[in-house]
């Protein structure tokens, strides 16, 4: 087991999984609206199954989708951070920065900014050279978080999601990238 370095924003911790993260996580996974843009809600074995999967891969190479709170507030809103897809993908073998948040905390900017601590993260720590980040179409919240970080999209990297069966209308998915001499020199 690799150790996991907490890392620290202004207002946010994006630290190891708890075991008290389960039920905000369950619940935000089950709500509608945060799992509008996938094909459905999960039910509490699914999500726990999630949390399962995250923690452990966090605990192998010692960063992942790390669970974020709010300092001083609340102590689970989601997850933020770096990722390796376990399937498939044009742009692949890849690192995605992704990033899931309950309702109660969108509008705050807090994805924004805990992605762009996860970004210095996959850039500095992991030595990255570049970092994705993909979507449905009609996600168009996480694409202007996508935007809000200087990623940038070319519509020829755009692809069908392999996971999401052929003639569902969110297997189209959008492909955003920012590389570490773009995120280096931004102002």
């Amino acid at each position: 087991m690799t150790q996991i370095i907490p890392i620290e924003t202004e207002r946010l911790l994006l630290r190891p999984w708890r075991d008290a993260d389960r039920q905000p996580f369950a619940a935000l996974n089950a709500d509608p609206e945060v799992m509008r843009h996938f094909p459905r809600p999960l039910t509490r074995a699914e999500s726990d199954d999630l949390a399962d999967r995250i923690a452990s891969r966090m605990a192998e190479r010692g960063w992942g989708s790390f669970a974020v709170e709010v300092k001083g507030g609340e102590p689970f809103i989601g997850f933020v951070g770096p990722n390796v897809p376990s399937y498939e993908i044009p742009c692949g073998p890849c690192v995605e920065i992704g990033w899931r948040l309950a309702r109660a905390a969108w509008g705050r900017g807090y994805a924004t900014e805990a992605a762009r601590a996860a970004i210095d993260f996959a850039f500095g720590r992991l030595g990255l050279d570049e970092i994705v980040s993909f979507t449905v179409t009609a996600n168009t919240r996480s694409r202007a978080v996508m935007e809000r970080l200087g990623m940038t999209r070319d519509p020829a990297d755009d692809f069908d999601h392999p996971l999401i069966e052929a003639g569902h209308p969110m297997r189209r998915h959008v492909l955003y990238r920012l590389s570490a001499s773009a995120w280096g020199s931004r102002d």
